[in-house]
């Protein structure tokens, strides 16, 4: 065999496993991504597209001890919990999923930007999702007394959901999960919604702070729906906005500001909630790494063709 020859071979062969490789690249990367963004979640608020909200004393503690922006707000997740989720996750560790780059969570605070709810009212969870799967949606509602400057622990979670809906459908790049409220709640709790992957072996945790009028109702309860308990939106339908900020100190009525002029939502997130602002991805579509990988496998696929043709010219 010459040496052109063997250039050709090996060039050929790399070409022809360069589509090989971006499937397999493809296969791994195709995760389920989402993050509540009404009410909205810790996560979310304190992301880069969380507007007003990011810039609230609260988000900026958690920044600092993240060490790290809270950039991948959509990938809040933990692999192979398996529905044990109060064996897996520890106390004190329940917002930030017990990862390292999610820890500025889980910080004990009474000023974190929160969404203003109406006891035993109708609440619509928009929950964004930049890639579809299937799953089981479980929100939990901290009991009476629940006290925010103290860790989460398991213990201050009922052992049932108030709501759980699997596989409601995705819709403008966003998941609606409608329930109605427990009557007995005032003050600051938080919601806990655990989104548990049936197509992949993932399960997403997320905490969204939220605040109760004592004997009254929230600003806004006028809007919300009618429909029943934990029952997904209809196909082709669409969800109503239902919670606006809460305005109980300073750090909520920070986060009901207006997201900076210019700028948009992510598809799928309520306006009425703590503010949110553009997202990095929008739809059901692929995120920006699996669209980045598939055009450097298109660079290798032209550059080794090219390459194949001009050794055979010589």
């Amino acid at each position: 065999m010459t040496r052109t020859t063997a250039r050709l071979s090996a060039t050929a062969a790399a070409a022809a496993a360069a589509p090989l490789l971006l499937l397999s690249w493809a296969a791994g990367s195709a995760q389920a991504h989402g993050a509540p963004t009404d009410p909205v979640s810790r996560v979310y608020a304190c992301s880069p597209e969380g507007g007003g909200a990011a810039r609230s004393a609260a988000c900026g503690a958690a920044v600092a001890a993240n060490g790290a922006p809270f950039t991948a707000w959509d990938n809040l997740r933990v692999a192979g919990v398996a529905g044990r989720d109060r064996q897996v996750i520890p106390d004190g560790r329940l917002c930030s999923g017990n990862l390292p780059a999610y820890r500025g969570l889980d910080l004990p605070r009474r000023d974190w930007p929160a969404t203003r709810l109406a006891p035993g009212g109708r609440l619509t969870m928009t929950y964004a999702s930049t890639i579809a799967h299937a799953g089981t949606f479980k929100l939990y509602l901290t009991k009476p007394g629940y006290d925010p400057a103290k860790p989460l622990k398991w213990s201050d979670l009922p052992e049932r959901p108030f709501a759980q809906v699997t596989d409601p459908p995705l819709e403008d790049g966003a998941y609606h999960v409608r329930a109605t409220l427990p009557k007995d709640r005032t003050g600051r709790q938080l919601l806990y919604t655990i989104w548990q992957n049936s197509s992949t072996p993932d399960t997403y945790y997320s905490c969204s702070d939220v605040v109760f009028p004592a004997g009254g109702t929230a600003a806004g309860a006028a809007r919300t729906p009618r429909t029943a308990e934990a029952t997904p939106t209809p196909a082709g339908g669409r969800s109503p906005r239902t919670q606006s900020p809460s305005a109980e100190s300073a750090p909520a009525r920070q986060s009901s500001a207006v997201p900076d002029k210019g700028r948009s939502r992510p598809r799928g997130a309520a306006g009425d909630s703590t503010p949110v602002a553009e997202a990095t991805h929008g739809g059901s579509g692929p995120s920006a790494p699996l669209l980045a990988g598939g055009a450097a496998a298109v660079l290798v696929l032209t550059g080794g063709a090219a390459f194949a043709l001009r050794l055979r010219r010589r």
